[in-house]
């Protein structure tokens, strides 16, 4: 009897063993299982912005507007006469196309959700700079084979191209709209400035929007974006000067933080390619669109770096000349995944004869 009892002691021990032996490997798989799962829940998804156009609203995104012939000065910049839904707010149609307009975005971005916003982007290219008047005197063959590379003609230099007299008239034309356009329609102005760091652009910023009658909120306090500036590397025209050099001409403007005393971007022996530029100015709105909650801004770039911002915008094609604004209704929209590229080659500096046809 004794003995049965020693066995069934025994045999009790070895299950309970047998069972800890069981159980704790166990307990540690489903342990660092539910680890794993609650990692993979916290940990950031990839996503990233996607930009469009939002159509229906300028005449500049219509396919069937001749950007050749085209004035924004003739037609309110290019808004459309529409109708619109918050009309009704308005019985006595007392309010301006812009106005509407401008209750039109604030109703987009209220429905938008936390991962849609809106903005209007205001894009102004410079007036006419030296440079532009050297490459129609030469020609575009002859300027990118030999003149782009200099310093001037030894009569004119385009380091860094001033405004021409007529690129300031330009300049004082879209200053002139625009207190027309406040006066008479309205106009949402641009709750933020960014100007391109080159000095034609600096300048154009200033004489446009310098002496207009602004509210108290919204002064013209502009900012200067390394990432706006036109398409970089060979042309000299495109060289910036110092950040000492533009504070000391333009000392009410803003420089962005990491704004390098000299330019460290340009190169003699390469230029920027289409496919840089746009993950350049694709980079540029990233910025402004996560560090700004400004609705109307302002971009006082160049012909090369607007064009870039229409393509990553899924913009047409729309050539601006010197001194010319093109406004944009923007829709931001962060979506899963990963983005486009993150970089692109730039293109060796030509090789060709300057004299050949």
């Amino acid at each position: 009897m004794a003995g049965v009892l020693v066995r069934d002691a025994r045999a009790q021990r070895y299950k309970s063993v047998l069972r800890i032996e069981v159980f704790i490997p166990l307990l540690f798989v489903v342990t660092v299982f539910v680890a794993l799962l609650i990692i993979m829940g916290e940990a950031p998804r990839s996503s990233h912005t996607q930009y469009s156009t939002v159509t229906g609203y300028f005449l500049q995104d219509d396919l069937e507007t001749d950007e050749s012939a085209f004035n924004y000065t003739a037609v309110n910049f290019g808004l459309k006469d529409r109708s619109y839904t918050s009309e009704g707010d308005d019985p006595g149609n007392k309010l301006t196309q812009w106005q509407l307009f401008q209750q039109e975005v604030d109703r987009l971005n209220h429905e938008g959700g936390k991962d849609v916003q809106y903005k209007v982007l205001f894009m102004g290219r410079h007036g006419q700079g030296v440079h532009n008047v050297a490459e129609d005197f030469y020609g575009t063959h002859a300027w990118d084979c030999y003149w782009s590379k200099q310093d001037g003609n030894g009569t004119a230099t385009w380091v860094d191209a001033q405004l021409t007299g007529q690129g300031v008239k330009q300049a004082e034309l879209a200053n002139h709209f625009w207190e027309k356009e406040i006066e008479e329609q309205l106009i949402p102005v641009p709750q933020k400035y960014y100007t391109s760091p080159l000095t034609r652009c600096l300048a154009t910023a200033n004489i446009t929007f310098s002496s207009l009658k602004l509210p108290a909120s919204r002064p013209f306090v502009p900012v200067v974006k390394e990432l706006l500036r036109e398409v970089n590397g060979v042309h000299t025209c495109d060289r910036r000067s110092t950040k000492s050099y533009i504070h000391n001409h333009y000392p009410e403007y803003g420089i962005e933080d990491g704004f390098a005393e000299k330019d460290e971007l340009w190169r003699a022996g390469a230029r920027e390619t289409d496919p840089a530029l746009d993950v350049r100015l694709t980079e540029l709105l990233d910025d402004v669109f996560s560090h700004d909650d400004s609705t109307f801004i302002s971009f006082t770039s160049h012909s090369g770096a607007i064009g870039a911002i229409l393509r990553v915008i899924g913009h047409r094609k729309f050539s601006l000349v010197t001194g010319s604004v093109i406004p944009v209704l923007v829709k931001a929209e962060k979506v899963s995944g990963t983005g486009p590229p993150g970089n692109s080659p730039w293109a060796p500096a030509p090789t060709c004869d300057p004299k050949a046809p």
